[in-house]
């Protein structure tokens, strides 16, 4: 099935992921950008003036790897054009989530964190491991390149959400109460339940996570790292060859897997 891609942020490092596949797949490719008007000797649409290019354009679907603003921005024009958007961003505030959801009453909006196979599998395991392990102590890692502006990543966030949607009250006690403790320093002791959460930016790394679960006499550690962007753009671009046809609506990655 070819499809008419409309790629926001197209000068980006992940975009041009999303572009390089999406023309390995057969699919059109219609680049959007805020700071260039030529991208490999193509046309760029200008990002500015999104709702225009969307009606005049009509393409199948949107995939947005920008930042936060843009992709609220980005999702209300493809409510108002009836545009699939599959939107790989993270970092958002709460209102700005708040805003991504709105768009979905009126079109299909897919919203991931992450769209590795591998961290899907990665989550799940969590989440099993946290009900099965309910006495260990919980820390995460996770490390990204220099240019990466979130911390914790939205990866790890999700992990987090996974943790603590896991943990039930009745069987874990005080474990379920804990709270999240971002680093430590000076005189910093663990308290039951908490997680602690490490962030690192270094390099060109393109994604480590690590989940650790220890106990008094063992320890087990969930980890995943990806080696390309392209596992996360060839994600995005299932999701969006997915997402077209669906009705308007919120919807996640799992289900795309599922």
């Amino acid at each position: 099935m070819s499809l008419r891609l409309a790629i926001t942020g197209a000068t980006g490092r992940m975009p041009q992921q999303v572009v390089a596949i999406a023309e390995e797949r057969g699919h059109e490719v219609l680049p959007v950008s805020r700071v260039s008007e030529r991208i490999d000797g193509f046309d760029a649409y200008p990002a500015n003036n999104l709702a225009a290019v969307l009606a005049d354009q009509r393409p199948d679907g949107l995939v947005d790897f920008t930042a936060p603003e843009g992709s609220v921005d980005y999702a209300a024009a493809c409510a108002e054009a009836g545009v699939p958007a599959v939107v790989g961003t993270t970092g958002f505030s709460d209102e700005q989530f708040e805003s991504l959801r709105r768009a979905s009453e009126r079109t299909p909006v897919l919203h991931a964190p992450n769209f590795s196979r591998g961290v899907a599998v990665l989550t799940d395991l969590t989440e099993r491991a946290t009900r099965m392990l309910p006495d260990h102590d919980v820390e995460l890692t996770e490390t990204h390149h220099r240019e990466k502006r979130d911390a914790p990543s939205g990866t790890a966030n999700a992990l987090l959400d996974a943790i603590e949607g896991a943990r039930d009250p009745e069987r874990h006690g005080a474990h379920a109460d804990g709270e999240r403790v971002h680093g430590r320093e000076g005189v910093a002791p663990r308290r039951d339940g908490d997680v602690g959460v490490h962030a690192r930016r270094a390099g060109d790394i393109r994604g480590e996570h690590e989940v650790l679960f220890a106990g008094d006499d063992e320890t087990l550690t969930l980890t995943h790292r990806a080696g390309s962007r392209r596992v996360f753009a060839a994600g995005a671009l299932d999701a969006a060859e997915w997402l077209v046809g669906r009705d308007a609506g919120w919807y996640d990655f799992a289900e795309v897997l599922e």
